[in-house]
C-alpha cells in the first residue's frame, strides 16, 4: 500500500501532471485551445459544417498530399511553441524551480506536452480513418501525407527549439545587454511584475517533486540556495520576452504578406493551417493579457472587447463587402416606402409582365405550331456545395434521360444559394452548345469542375485578408473594389465554372427573351426588413403583383423589391453575375453579407432565410401570368431539386438536459425552418389549383442520408459511411460519390421516370 501511494505521489508530484492542473485552474483559455481543436478533429465540433475535414483532409494548391499535410504540420509545431512560450511567462512564477536549470525554457516545454501529444496522436488515428473511409487513400498516400505532416512537425520544432535552445543561454549576452537602457525605460512595468510575481512565488510554490529531463527521465527537483536570485530571475525574464516578441512580430509579418498575396495560389496555405495561425495569435495575446493584468486579465479582457465593439459600432473598424458592377459612387438610393411603391406601380407592372410575355411567346415558338407543351419551373434548394453538386447532377441526367426536352420546357430557375450555382452552369453550358460551342454539357468533368474545393481560400482569405489587410484592389467594370472575401468566394467560383459566367447580368436579357434559355432569378434576402430582392436580367416587378389585388386596402406589404428599378441609377445592369449568385449564397459567417448603396445601407443575405426552394418564387410567377398559362401549355410542372428530403419521420424528444431545455425555444425554430417553408410552399402552390385554370403536377427529386443503394452494394467503405454530405462549399470524396449515387435510388428513379413521361 506505501509502495502504490509512492508511485501516485511520484506521478501527481510530477512536473507535466502538475503543470496540467495549474493550466485547468490559472489558465482556462490555453486549454481552450486544445479543447477547440480536438473537438475539431473528431468531429464534435462543425461536423455538419464540414470543419474536420478541413484538418483531415487539408488541400494545398486544389491537392491533398505531402505538401498540404507539411504545411499542416509546420502550424501544428508553431502553434505548440506559442502555447509553451506563453505558459512558461504566464505559469513560470509558480514553478520557480525551473529557474535554476540549465536551459530552463525547454525543460518546460517539455514537460508541458501533455496536450500537444494528445492533440497529436488524435489527429493521426482520425487522420487515418478519414483518410482511408472518406479519401479511399492506399498504404502509399497515408505514409505520403502523415509523412509529411511530421516532417512539417519536426523540422519547425527543431528550427525553433535549437534558437531556444541557444538563445536561454546567449540572449542576454548577445541582445539583452546592447538594449539594456531601452530594456530599463521600456519594461521597468514588466519587471517590477516580475518581481511581484517572483514575492508571490516565495509564499506560494507549486509542488513539484519530479520532472521530466532530456534524457526523458525523471530527475528529482533539488533545493537550490539561489533560487531566488534577482538578477538571474530578471534576465531569464527579459530573454524570454524577447523571444515571445520575435515571434510575435514574425507571424504578424508572415500574416501580413499572406494577405497582401493571397491571391497567389502557393500563398493559400491550407484552411486548418490558417485557423491555427489565428489560433496562434488568440494565445499570445490572452498569455500578454495574462502576465500583465494578473487576476484582472478576464475583466481587462472584457473592457476591451466592449471598447472595440463600441468603435464597431460606430463605424470605425466596419467593413463593407460590395456588389461589383455596381456604382458606389453615386448617391444612394432611397429605400423608402415611397420610393418602393413608386416603382412597383401597376404602370412598372404591366411594362414588366409584357416583357415576360414576349419571352413566353418565343419560348412557344420553338414547339409545333398547335402544340400545347408542358411548361417546367425548376425549382432548386441551396445547401453549400452539395446543393450545388446535387442540382447540377439532377439536370445533367434528367435532361439528357428525357433528350433535352427538360430545358427546352423549362422558362423559370428559381431557388437558393449552391442549388442556384449548379442551375446557372448547366444553363450555361445547355446555352453554350445550342451556340454550337464544343461543349457537352453532360460530362462528369463538370461535375468534377462544381464539386471542387471553394472553402479553403475562403478561409484564408477570412483571417489572412479580410481581419488583417485589405489593402488590395482591383477593377471591374471601369470601377474599383476591394479584393476581400467576396473577391475570392467569386474568384474561385469562376475558376470552377470555367470562366463562362463571368459576365454582367445583362449578358443573360436577350437569350432569355429569346426563349432559348430560362429565365434565372435570384432572390437574396433583404436583412433590414425581411424583403426578398429580385434580381434578374431584367425588371420583375411583375412578382409583387399581389399589391394590386386589393385597390383600396393600403398597408398591403411589399414581399420582394425589384433590383433593376431600384437601382437603374447605380449601373444595375452591369452588376456582375457571379456577384448576383454570391448574394444568393451567402452563408453565415464564411460567405460576407454584401452592402448596397442605398439610404438605409441595405445588407444582404441568403435567399434561403425567405425560401430555401424557390417554390413560392415560382407560384408569384405562374399568378401573374396564370391567364396565357392556363390558355398555351397543357399544364405547369414544379420540378424541386432538394438537397434535403421533405417528409421525415418525428422522434420523440428524450434524455433532455436543462441547456436543452432553455433552449429549445430557439432551437425549434431553427431545426423546423424547412419545415415551415415547406408548409408555407405547399399551401400557396395546393390554392393555386383554384385559381389557375390547367393541371399543376409535382416532381419532388431529394437528395438525403440512406442505409441503402444498390449502386452502392459492392462498395463497402461507401454504403458504411452513406452519412448526409456536410453543409459545407468543401466535399470528401466519399460525400461526392454519395451525392451523385443518391440519384439512382427508387424513389429517384421513379420521379425522373414520371418527369419524362410528363414531357412526353
Amino acid at each position: 500500500m506505501t509502495g502504490q501511494s509512492t508511485i501516485f505521489n511520484k506521478v501527481f508530484y510530477s512536473f507535466p501532471v502538475q503543470l496540467l492542473l495549474n493550466q485547468f485552474k490559472r489558465s482556462q483559455l490555453m486549454i481552450l485551445g486544445w479543447v477547440l481543436l480536438l473537438a475539431m478533429v473528431t468531429g464534435n465540433f462543425g461536423k455538419y459544417l464540414g470543419i474536420p475535414y478541413l484538418f483531415l483532409d487539408p488541400e494545398y494548391l486544389d491537392h491533398v498530399g505531402f505538401l498540404s499535410f507539411f504545411i499542416l504540420g509546420l502550424v501544428t509545431a508553431g502553434y505548440t511553441a506559442a502555447y509553451n512560450i506563453t505558459g512558461y511567462i504566464t505559469e513560470g512564477h509558480s514553478f520557480a524551480f525551473v529557474g535554476a536549470l540549465a536551459r530552463p525554457f525547454t525543460k518546460f516545454a517539455l514537460n508541458n506536452s501533455i496536450l500537444p501529444l494528445m492533440f497529436i496522436s488524435v489527429f493521426v488515428f482520425e487522420a487515418i480513418a478519414f483518410q482511408v473511409n472518406n479519401e479511399f487513400a492506399g498504404s502509399l498516400d497515408l505514409f505520403f501525407r502523415l509523412g509529411g505532416f511530421f516532417c512539417g512537425l519536426f523540422l519547425l520544432t527543431a528550427l525553433l527549439y535549437t534558437y531556444f535552445y541557444f538563445t536561454q543561454k546567449d540572449i542576454f549576452k548577445y541582445v539583452v545587454c546592447k538594449l539594456d537602457e531601452k530594456l530599463k525605460k521600456n519594461v521597468r512595468m514588466t519587471r517590477a511584475s516580475a518581481m511581484r510575481k517572483l514575492t508571490i512565488a516565495r509564499k506560494s510554490q507549486v509542488r513539484v517533486d519530479y520532472y521530466l529531463d532530456y534524457d526523458f527521465r525523471f530527475k528529482k527537483v533539488r533545493d537550490e540556495k539561489n533560487f531566488y536570485d534577482r538578477k538571474t530571475i530578471i534576465q531569464v525574464f527579459d530573454q524570454n520576452h524577447f523571444n515571445l516578441v520575435a515571434i510575435e512580430l514574425t507571424l504578424f509579418a508572415l500574416i501580413l504578406l499572406l494577405g497582401i498575396f493571397k491571391d497567389v495560389a502557393m500563398f493559400q496555405i491550407p484552411a486548418a493551417a490558417t485557423f491555427m495561425m489565428f489560433l496562434t495569435v488568440f494565445v499570445m495575446i490572452s498569455g500578454a493579457f495574462g502576465y500583465w493584468f494578473g487576476s484582472w486579465s478576464g475583466t481587462a479582457g472584457l473592457i476591451l472587447f466592449l471598447f472595440v465593439n463600441h468603435l464597431v459600432g460606430e463605424d470605425y473598424f466596419s467593413r463593407k463587402y460590395e456588389a461589383f458592377g455596381l456604382n458606389y459612387e453615386k448617391p444612394a438610393a432611397a429605400y423608402t416606402i415611397d420610393n418602393l411603391k413608386r416603382i412597383n406601380d401597376s404602370t412598372a407592372v404591366a411594362a414588366d409582365r409584357q416583357l415576360t410575355l414576349q419571352q413566353l411567346n418565343n419560348w412557344k415558338s420553338q414547339f409545333a405550331l398547335n402544340e400545347k407543351p408542358k411548361l417546367v419551373f425548376v425549382c432548386v434548394s441551396g445547401g453549400g456545395k452539395r446543393a450545388a453538386l446535387w442540382t447540377l447532377s439532377t439536370l445533367q441526367l434528367a435532361d439528357s434521360l428525357s433528350g433535352g426536352k427538360l430545358m427546352k420546357h423549362s422558362v423559370l430557375f428559381t431557388g437558393a444559394s449552391g442549388g442556384l450555382i449548379g442551375a446557372s452552369y448547366f444553363r450555361e453550358l445547355v446555352h453554350r452548345k445550342n451556340s454550337g460551342e464544343s461543349v457537352n454539357p453532360y460530362y462528369a468533368i463538370h461535375r468534377e469542375k462544381i464539386a471542387s474545393d471553394n472553402l479553403n481560400p475562403l478561409i484564408f482569405s477570412l483571417l489572412a485578408n479580410d481581419l488583417f489587410v485589405g489593402l488590395t484592389k482591383f477593377d471591374y467594370a471601369g470601377k474599383s473594389y476591394h479584393r476581400d472575401r467576396a473577391f475570392t468566394f467569386e474568384d474561385q467560383l469562376n475558376k470552377i465554372t470555367e470562366g463562362y459566367m463571368d459576365k454582367p447580368l445583362s449578358a443573360y436579357r436577350d437569350i432569355e427573351l429569346s426563349g432559348k434559355v430560362p429565365m434565372l432569378l435570384l432572390s437574396p434576402t433583404i436583412i433590414n426588413d425581411g424583403r426578398k430582392l429580385y434580381i434578374a436580367s431584367r425588371p420583375v416587378s411583375f412578382l409583387n403583383e399581389e399589391m394590386n389585388s386589393l385597390p383600396d386596402y393600403a398597408n398591403i406589404k411589399l414581399g420582394g423589391v425589384d433590383f433593376n428599378r431600384l437601382f437603374a441609377d447605380h449601373d444595375a445592369e452591369n452588376l456582375r453575375f457571379l456577384s448576383a449568385l454570391r448574394m444568393s449564397a451567402t452563408f453565415p459567417y464564411i460567405t460576407p453579407n454584401t452592402t448596397l448603396p442605398t439610404n438605409p445601407a441595405l445588407l444582404i443575405m441568403d435567399a434561403g432565410i425567405s425560401d430555401n426552394f424557390g417554390l413560392s418564387d415560382a407560384a408569384r410567377y405562374l399568378y401573374s401570368l396564370r391567364d396565357w398559362i392556363a390558355e398555351n401549355t397543357s399544364g405547369v410542372i414544379f420540378l424541386s431539386i432538394r438537397d434535403s428530403p421533405k417528409i421525415r419521420e418525428t422522434h420523440p424528444s428524450t434524455g433532455k438536459t436543462i441547456v436543452d431545455e432553455l433552449t429549445q425555444p430557439i432551437s425549434s425554430v431553427y431545426n423546423n425552418f424547412e419545415n415551415f417553408q415547406d408548409i408555407n410552399s405547399d399551401l400557396l402552390i395546393g390554392n393555386a389549383s383554384a385559381w389557375f385554370n390547367n393541371k399543376i403536377d409535382r416532381i419532388d427529386i431529394q437528395y438525403q442520408a440512406i442505409d441503402y443503394l444498390p449502386i452502392l452494394q459492392k462498395m463497402d467503405s461507401i454504403r458504411q459511411n452513406s452519412a448526409r454530405a456536410s453543409l459545407s462549399w468543401r466535399l470528401t470524396t466519399r460525400e461526392k460519390k454519395g451525392v451523385y449515387s443518391n440519384l439512382f435510388s427508387p424513389a429517384n428513379q421513379a420521379e425522373i421516370t414520371r418527369l419524362i413521361d410528363l414531357l412526353n
